[in-house]
This record gives structure tokens, C-alpha cells and sequence, in this order.
């Protein structure tokens, strides 16, 4: 396992990062307990996980995964191997029920929501504290089309970093970092916190894989300029690389058969694009799911990639894939694919 400093700190994270979402919904307490015991023995010492997951979110779920999570620690006593990122919820009409009508990124419910982690994961500290998504109306979650509408930007984005740098001096948070961000929120926070001498944002936590490639148009040359890298998440398309939905193919216990609400990994183009990626990666004699793993790792502005898993022969599989090296030929008969099919599932 390799592994790279995050951001401009001393913490050395593993360039696999274990992501929690299906815990609570598609995954049992024992199982999670699994994951994590297999992954921390292979050398992953990164996790991330939410406030709000499972994913797909809904009430009686909320909170499973931390959790899990936290009962694993109280059980295992090996809180200081790892460095556990979490989030707390941007504002949302579908989150009625966090924080009494809908969480906010303001002072009040960011620090009531990290009080709230800290015990459900059985911790006195949080390594790294990401704001889920902004609290003003622009392009994420697969939107391309920006509508410009400051009258709902909400709660300022300095108040939401002068929150986060509260937890930092308080000693709950030992850094941040923030996701599902835009070039322009990711410059201003960076700004914010020089300008004001605020906690400075070490990550940014977008979407990014073969088929979503949408990061690095404008914010891969911040990422690298501000050393402030990508973590990776959705690096198989909800399962799409893998090929298994391919020819209409809908598996009984695959994310995108049981939720239909992601159709953005299995409309045509995308279809299109994956049939392609995996004909490459069977040519070349590579595991589908490791060629597109591999191939996000080449990236320089990928701080690490989150993998998710329901089974532990996908787990086993997608962490095996940190010592896969992808042929110059492949990587160019990716780009000819990225060419003729750009970003077909945002």
C-alpha cells in the first residue's frame, strides 16, 4: 500500500480509502466490522463515512454507519491506526428529519452535528471534517448547468469555514476539507482561510472516474496548485465499470438495480463508454474494476480513491488493485474512449 501526505499536513494516508455508505442499508454492523478489520490488515488506514449515510438516505437509517463505525472501535481499541474522515449535511428539503427540519452549514449545526459524530463514533477527535455539499444553489450531485441564484446562497461561506476552524481550535476536528465543490467555492474557502488565517481546506471530496471525468476542467489545476487533492469517490460508477449491468444485465443485489435513482450510471452513452472500458481492460487481461481503480490513481491531482463494497470478494478485488499498473497502450486506448465519449455520467 502506498501512501501521500493529505494536503500540506503530517497525516500520511493510504492511496485506497475505505468508503462506508452501503453500511445500514446493504450491509449488516458484523459485516462493516468485517470490511474493516480486512482492509486496516492490507495496510488501508483511511475511512470515510457521513453523517447522513447510509446512502440512499432516509430516516430510519440515519446515522447507521457511524455507528458501526464506532462500535468497531470501542470493540477493537485501535482508534489511533486510523484516520477517519466524516461529513456533515449540506440543506436539503429530503432531510427533514436532521437537526429538526433540515441540517444547515451554519455555526449552530455544524458544530451541533460534530458533537453528535464524535459520539456516534466513539471518539474525542475527527481526522478530517468535510462539508457534504454547499449550501448554495450550483452545479453538483450530476447537475453541468449553472443557474446563478445568490438570493439563495444561504449561509455565507466564511461563517461555514469560521465554524469549522472553531472545532479545529477546539480540538474535535484536526482538519477539514470540503466536497462536492465547485472551482469557484473551492478558491474562495482557500482564500477565506488565508486571508482570515481560518483552517484551511486539505481535500475536496468529488466524483471522478472513467466515465465522470468532469474534475478535471477546473478544479484539478487548484487541487494541484493548492496541494489541496482530490479524494476520489463513485471510482466504479456505482458498479458500472465492473460491467455486470452491461446488455441490460440488473443483478439482484447491485446498487443500481435496488436504486433506481441513479440513472445517470446506466443511460445509453454511458452504456456506450462502459462496454468500451471493459473490452480494454479484457484485451489487456485486467479485472475491469481494478483497470478503472488503476486508472484514477494515475491521476496527480488524487489524493486517494474511495472504494465501496457490499461483498468482501469486491472489497478483496478493489483493494488489490493498488498494485495494478496500467501499460502506456491502455492508458492510450482509454484516452481515444474518453475522446469519443466524454462525461457521460456527471
Amino acid at each position: 500500500m502506498e501512501y501521500v501526505s493529505l494536503g500540506r499536513t503530517n497525516l500520511k494516508v493510504s492511496r485506497i480509502c475505505l468508503g462506508t455508505m452501503t453500511w445500514g442499508q446493504q450491509n449488516t454492523e458484523a459485516e462493516a466490522h468485517e470490511q474493516m478489520d480486512y482492509s486496516l490488515a492490507q495496510g488501508v488506514n483511511f475511512f470515510d463515512t457521513a453523517e447522513m449515510y447510509p446512502v440512499p438516505p432516509k430516516e430510519e437509517t440515519y446515522s447507521l454507519t457511524e455507528q458501526y463505525i464506532g462500535s468497531w472501535f470501542a470493540a477493537r481499541k485501535n482508534r489511533d491506526q486510523v484516520i477517519l474522515a466524516t461529513k456533515v449535511a449540506g440543506p436539503g428539503d429530503w432531510l427533514k428529519y436532521v437537526r429538526n427540519g433540515g441540517s444547515r452549514l451554519n455555526r449552530e449545526h455544524i458544530r451541533a452535528a460534530c458533537d453528535a459524530s464524535l459520539k456516534r463514533l466513539q471518539t474525542d477527535y475527527i481526522d478530517l471534517y468535510q462539508l457534504h455539499w454547499p449550501e448554495r444553489v450550483t452545479n453538483f450531485f450530476g447537475a453541468l448547468g449553472y443557474f446563478h441564484k445568490p438570493e439563495k446562497d444561504g449561509v455565507p461561506l466564511e461563517e461555514s469555514l469560521a465554524a469549522l476552524d472553531e472545532l479545529v481550535k477546539a480540538g474535535k476536528v484536526r482538519h477539514v476539507g470540503v466536497s462536492n465543490e465547485t472551482p469557484w467555492g473551492l478558491s474562495r474557502y482557500l482564500r477565506l482561510a488565508d486571508e482570515r488565517g481560518l483552517a484551511r481546506p486539505v481535500s475536496i471530496q468529488n466524483p471522478y472516474s472513467l466515465v465522470n471525468r468532469t474534475f478535471e476542467i477546473g478544479l484539478a489545476e487548484i487541487a494541484l496548485r493548492e496541494e489541496c487533492g482530490l479524494l476520489a469517490y463513485s471510482p466504479l460508477a456505482f458498479g458500472a465499470l465492473t460491467g455486470k449491468y452491461l446488455n441490460g444485465q440488473r443483478p439482484a443485489d447491485g446498487r443500481l438495480t435496488l436504486f433506481t435513482r441513479f440513472q445517470r450510471y446506466t443511460n445509453a452513452q454511458t452504456e456506450k463508454a462502459v462496454e468500451r472500458y471493459v473490452a480494454i481492460a479484457r484485451e489487456a487481461g485486467l479485472d475491469p474494476a481494478q483497470m478503472a481503480l488503476a486508472f484514477v490513481k494515475t491521476r496527480p491531482f488524487v489524493t486517494s480513491t474511495i472504494i465501496g463494497a457490499t461483498s468482501m470478494d469486491q472489497l478483496k478485488t478493489n483493494i488489490a488493485s493498488c498494485t495494478v499498473t496500467l501499460a502506456s497502450e491502455v492508458l492510450k486506448q482509454i484516452e481515444a474512449v474518453h475522446k469519443d465519449i466524454s462525461n457521460p455520467a456527471p
